[in-house]
């Protein structure tokens, strides 16, 4: 069974603050996407990696690989205007590999966010387990704190036991999200289950781990940061 997982990296970094974009900026001495590749080579080894970056980071990408002496293998792909079309660029990369992408009838890939450094491997592995399977699956964990749902002039609690919150990596049967990419783009596509519901496929839940956190503010830096070195 051929495997692919899809890193996509297109933040710059607005909400941090900073002029690096956040998947650049360093947790343990080194920038956050290097944590999030490797974190899929150790839990399938050989598994055939895109990194989908802005064309305008790439070579910064290049020139930190350099000086970290990272030498994962990798192929880069363009960054779209969406993360619909990333991920669309990121798929087009696979077919591309030569005696690899043809041929997808038993592959699988997942998509996963370049700042989500401290995923699971068991996590990453179950995904792929199940979507052998099921064909879609979506890494949740449950809701801790209360939900209000906003209406008009009021809001209204919600019964959080019925919800969950979802993480990446989202994996598929390569067939099978080629296909659901080959739709016009819509705005209600925010992630890549909800392009593959939209063929009528149904998504199969399985269990993330709450450390899979999205560095996306500078809480989360700090969070990262104190997480690494519980790891070391």
């Amino acid at each position: 069974m051929k495997t692919f997982a899809i890193i996509v990296a297109g933040g710059r970094g607005l909400r941090m603050g900073t002029d690096l974009p956040k998947q650049f900026l360093p947790i343990g001495g080194r920038p956050v996407l290097m944590h999030t590749l490797e974190a899929f080579q150790r839990a399938v080894p050989g598994i055939h990696l895109v990194l989908v970056l802005p064309a305008d980071q790439q070579d910064y990408w290049r020139t930190l690989c350099r000086q970290h002496r990272f030498t994962l293998p990798h192929v880069i792909a363009n960054g779209g205007a969406t993360r619909f079309h990333s991920v669309k660029n990121g798929l087009e990369a696979i077919v591309a590999m030569p005696s690899v992408g043809q041929d997808d009838g038993d592959a699988l890939v997942a998509v996963h966010d370049g700042v989500r450094p401290f995923v699971a491997p068991g996590v990453i592995r179950q995904c792929f387990d199940t979507a052998q399977e099921s064909g879609a699956v979506v890494p949740v964990v449950p809701m801790v704190e209360t939900v209000r749902e906003l209406q008009d002039n009021d809001s209204v609690t919600r019964d959080r036991s019925r919800y969950r919150l979802v993480q990446t990596p989202q994996t598929f049967r390569l067939d099978l999200l080629r296909q659901a990419y080959e739709q016009p783009y819509r705005d209600a596509f925010t992630d890549d289950a909800s392009v593959v519901e939209a063929l009528g496929h149904p998504i199969t839940l399985v269990d993330g781990n709450r450390e899979n956190i999205k560095i996306t503010t500078p809480f989360d830096m700090i969070v990262a940061e104190a997480m690494m070195k519980s790891e070391e």
